[in-house]
């Protein structure tokens, strides 16, 4: 079963992209080689759904900031090695001894570079592989879970041929019968184990990579329990894309599972709401969160509608991509899935009236699903009190403070609904009214 997630929401959280500003992915892509990079893609593409595998991970990931390891190995001999293995050999070993002295003889009579390529990329399977003895010596109290993955290397590194081809001095010339002989081991009998090697090292050069984000941001690392706890707990969660962000306390449970969050204009809700969504899908990754503690309980899934737009496409105004977007959250939700939502400014595409009546009504039908997690914010403040009925619904408030006609935003959660209407006061303070009634 696989973790659930849309485009919308991977949008909004600004999750993936390499080159995308300030997308969660770049935030951790400090990866040295291209096989690296891509699993960390495919990491990011493909959270975890089973509570002992993303553990798992965390655990992985906090021995090797424990570690403080530079990533060991050339950049670019991991390449050569990885174009060396992605040609394939003459599986007759005197065929590849003629196809081997032909290149030689081309070589020297014209400007063919097959030899000299063969010989530089043996020459960096060489060092690789020698690297990657000193690396797996200096492991030590591997976690359970790892423990497998270095000792399938450490036995690898260990067959003759390829002790045997670490001895060799990659600076004296290489006869061309001991080239080929290892040119036909290596491409023969030992391409899975230097595959696998190769996928050994783009692990590592993720987990360092990953692993020295976590330390230079100050994450934390979060604990997975089963779907049935159905808890989202977090101490000090904050943006990690953000500079100085601002951490609040989360707490969701069965008994508990709706936040129902209220506050003004830029008073921070948006982006408490994203923190939160960006925590749980790091957190199902097995990933640093920007929390100081976490624990959760696995979910099915994550879906948010923060930004909404029309889409003129298919001819919906705003109301009604915001009205399709709840509807589908309403089947995800229905479709019996654990899952998180997330829902900003519900219905802000409509009248008062409408959009009062749409939020109370949605809101109620959420709240009868307690096995999924809601985060609901709104301006329309009058919707919380018919809410309060409701024992597994929790108010919250991003306050504003007024400084003289000025308000300060803390950007700290407080229990409660606000009572904050500065608005109008925002609106005289730019001016507005002002220049409007301004006489030509």
């Amino acid at each position: 079963m696989s973790f659930n997630i849309d485009k919308q929401t991977l949008d909004e959280l600004n999750l993936l992209g390499k080159f995308r500003q300030g997308s969660v992915y770049h935030l951790f892509n400090r990866t040295k080689t291209r096989g690296g990079e891509q699993l960390l893609d495919r990491m990011f593409r493909n959270p975890l759904n089973n509570h002992g595998e993303i553990n798992d991970r965390s655990k992985i990931i906090q021995y090797f900031q424990q570690l403080s390891l530079s990533f060991p190995f050339d950049a670019q001999q991991v390449t050569l090695m990885h174009e060396y293995f992605d040609t394939s050999g003459n599986s007759n070993p005197a065929l590849t001894f003629a196809g081997m002295l032909a290149k030689k003889y081309l070589a020297m009579l014209t400007r063919d570079e097959r030899y000299k390529e063969i010989i530089q990329r043996m020459h960096a399977t060489i060092l690789t592989l020698n690297k990657c003895t000193v690396l797996v010596k200096q492991l030590h109290n591997i976690p359970g879970a790892y423990a497998p993955n270095v000792e399938l290397i450490r036995e690898i590194l260990k067959d003759e041929q390829v002790e045997r081809l670490s001895d060799i001095d990659i600076y004296q010339s290489i006869p061309i019968k001991t080239l080929s002989h290892f040119d036909h081991q290596l491409r023969n009998r030992l391409r899975k184990k230097m595959e696998a090697v190769l996928a050994f090292i783009y692990e590592i050069d993720v987990y360092i990579s990953v692993s020295s984000v976590a330390a230079a941001k100050g994450l934390g690392y979060a604990v997975a329990l089963p779907g049935e706890a159905n808890v989202l707990s977090a101490e000090n969660l904050r943006h990690p894309c953000l500079d100085r962000a601002v951490g609040n306390d989360i707490r969701m449970q069965k008994d508990s599972n709706m936040l129902f969050l209220t506050g003004a204009n830029m008073a921070g809700k948006s982006t408490l709401m994203k923190s939160i969504g960006i925590g749980f899908y790091l957190a199902h990754m097995g990933f640093p969160v920007a929390a100081s503690k976490m624990e959760f309980s696995v979910r099915e899934g994550l879906y948010s509608s923060i930004n909404v737009a029309d889409n003129i496409g298919l001819g919906y105004s705003h109301f009604y991509a915001e009205v399709v977007r709840v509807k589908q959250a309403a089947l995800a939700t229905a479709s019996g899935k654990r899952l998180l939502l997330m829902f900003d400014e519900l219905f802000k595409g409509t009248n008062v009236k409408d959009a009062y009546d749409g939020t109370l009504s949605v809101v109620e039908g959420f709240a009868a699903y307690t096995e999924c997690l809601f985060i609901v914010s709104t301006h329309i403040i009058e919707v919380g009190e018919p809410l309060k009925e409701y024992d597994n619904i929790r108010f919250a408030y991003m306050p504003t403070i007024m400084e003289g006609n000025y308000p300060r935003y803390t950007y700290k959660l407080k229990q409660g609904i606000t009572e904050d209407r500065q608005g109008m006061m925002i609106i005289r303070n730019e001016g507005i009214l002002e220049l409007l009634n301004r006489k030509v």
